[in-house]
Formats: C-alpha cells, sequence, structure tokens
C-alpha cells in the first residue's frame, strides 16, 4: 500500500482550493517554490498530472482521487482533535480551525441552511460553504472538493451515502406595480414570452419548469436575467425586474405584506433535496448531518412532490 505524504496532500488541496500555487503558498506559509515541489514529488509518486495548469486551476481524474484523501484526512484529525478534548479537555485541541467544505444550493443557503448549520461554527468548526445551482452541487463532491452536498439528484456516488431531506416550495412572484402593469390577467400563455424572469445562472431551468407546468407545456423559451443570489433576486423582483420563481420560506412575508404579488395562484413548485455525504465513521460527519437533516425538518416539506 502507498504511503501518501500528507503534507503534499494538503498543498494539492490548497492549490486546489485557493486556484493557484502564490496563494496556496500564502496559505501554507512557505514559498511557491516549495508549492511547486511538493506537488511535483506527489504527482511522480502517483504517475499521473494532478493539477491542469489551465485558468482556473482543476484537478484531474487523480488529482480528484488525492484531493478526496486529503479531505478525508482533515476530517479524521478532526475527529480525534474532538476525540482528545474529551479525554483532555485543558490539554488537547478541540478541533477548532479544521475546515470541512460542503456545496449547498443558493435557495437552501438563504432560507434554512445557515441556521441548521450554526452550531457547527459555534463549535469551533471553519466550515467552507460552496454555492451552486442545485443540480450542480454534486459534482463539488464528485470532485473531492467538499465531504458534502445538498441536491436535486436522488442517486449516490459510489462511496457516499444519501438521505432525503424534504422538498422546498417555489412561487412564480412579481412586484404588485409590475403584475399591473404587464400580467393583469396573471401569468398565462398570452404574456408569459414577454416578461423576463430572474434566474441564478445559465444552468438554472426552474423558471421554465414552472412555466412549463404551469402552462402544460412540454418546453418554454423564456427572456431571462441572470442574478447569481437569491436574496438580490427577490430585491430585484421588488424593484420590478420581472418574474422570480422563488422560495415560498424566501417570499411569504413579502407576499402577506402585499411587497410582492403571486402571478400564477394556485400553483406551486416542489423540488425534493437530499444530502450526500461520504459513507464514513465520522462524529463530525454524524453532527453535520443530523442538523442539516434537523434543519430541513423544521422547514421544507416532505419529499412529496410533483415534478
Amino acid at each position: 500500500m502507498q504511503h501518501w505524504d500528507p503534507v503534499a496532500l494538503e498543498c494539492l488541496a490548497a492549490i486546489v482550493e485557493t486556484g493557484g500555487f502564490e496563494k496556496a503558498a500564502q496559505r501554507l506559509h512557505v514559498t511557491q517554490s516549495a508549492v511547486s515541489q511538493r506537488l511535483r514529488a506527489l504527482e511522480e509518486q502517483a504517475g499521473s498530472v494532478l493539477v491542469v495548469r489551465s485558468r482556473p486551476l482543476r484537478p484531474t481524474r487523480a488529482g480528484q482521487l488525492l484531493l478526496k484523501h486529503a479531505q478525508q484526512l482533515r476530517l479524521l484529525r478532526a475527529d480525534l482533535a474532538r476525540d482528545m478534548q474529551t479525554l483532555a479537555p485543558h490539554t488537547a485541541g478541540s478541533g477548532a480551525g479544521v475546515g470541512l467544505a460542503v456545496a449547498v444550493n443558493a435557495d437552501s443557503i438563504a432560507t434554512w441552511a445557515l441556521e441548521a448549520l450554526t452550531p457547527l461554527v459555534r463549535a469551533g468548526i471553519a466550515l467552507e460553504v460552496i454555492t451552486d445551482d442545485q443540480d450542480f452541487t454534486q459534482e463539488w463532491l464528485r470532485s473531492g472538493e467538499v465531504l458534502g452536498c445538498v441536491t436535486t439528484l436522488r442517486q449516490p456516488l459510489q462511496g457516499c451515502r444519501v438521505q432525503p431531506l424534504g422538498a422546498m416550495r417555489y412561487l412564480a412572484v412579481a412586484a404588485p406595480e409590475y403584475a399591473a402593469a404587464h400580467l393583469s390577467q396573471g401569468l398565462n400563455a398570452h404574456n408569459f414570452h414577454r416578461v423576463p424572469f430572474l434566474c441564478f445562472n445559465r444552468k438554472d431551468d426552474m423558471q421554465s419548469e414552472f412555466v412549463a407546468r404551469l402552462l402544460g407545456l412540454s418546453q418554454v423559451v423564456l427572456n431571462s436575467l441572470y442574478l447569481p443570489n437569491s436574496e438580490a433576486q427577490v430585491r430585484a423582483v421588488e424593484a420590478g425586474w420581472g418574474v422570480g420563481v422563488l422560495p415560498e420560506l424566501l417570499v411569504r412575508d413579502r407576499l402577506s405584506h402585499g411587497r410582492l404579488v403571486d402571478v400564477a395562484p394556485g400553483t406551486m413548485l416542489s423540488i425534493d433535496l437530499y444530502w450526500h455525504c461520504w459513507n464514513l465513521d465520522s462524529s463530525l460527519l454524524r453532527q453535520l448531518t443530523d442538523t442539516l437533516l434537523q434543519g430541513a425538518k423544521v422547514n421544507l416539506k416532505d419529499n412529496c412532490s410533483e415534478r
């Protein structure tokens, strides 16, 4: 069995996570030359290139495997620190400063996930929360850059386990003045193509799914505006940018106070969410999973959506 130098593995992780050799050197408090040497030695041992020198830098398949190993070592060190703290509270570390990375979709961050993760941060865990479209957060887990993700995908990756979180419900909303001027009869087959829809990015197709379901169509093409932040989308809709298909959790108060209106009454899109994580026996990973499951139980509906 090969022995992989943990210092070199941390170097690889720093290169990928910071996006460059110079920033990796700054994080590790070594010279850029030392970073290059450590990576070169690791690549020689692996017999393969581990990092594609592109903009941005990205790990190769072999690099992804070693990156995942580096993340698992971090998790094991954090578990050990917590266990030692229990045995010798005055002499052992608690795991503070140990970085654990997770990928969470933006709407969950804007509504329920931050509150769920707060106990971990208060316990001294240095979380790195990576945001992406909910259909693509699993790619971060596949690459080995995170230990878990919140995603719409149900099928677990090899070596991972999955648990249902519940369903997030979405409504189509607009500012009252905008709706009165452009959608006086509500969102329908005659006007949907004339109004812009707020989207997270070009990968985001939830708005098309909502309109297709509303109108009973197999496919629709929308006029889209892109704004990669859930709270910013709410403010943009309030400012009259167009229509937003947004989490009911996020717009509930604005609807009740008349700051937004539902432009498709009776239509709600439910999106099932799942928590995927490595299949490891780790107290920290169990705590992370439990806090997310509890937060989801309080805020999300049962997984019973009609997609």
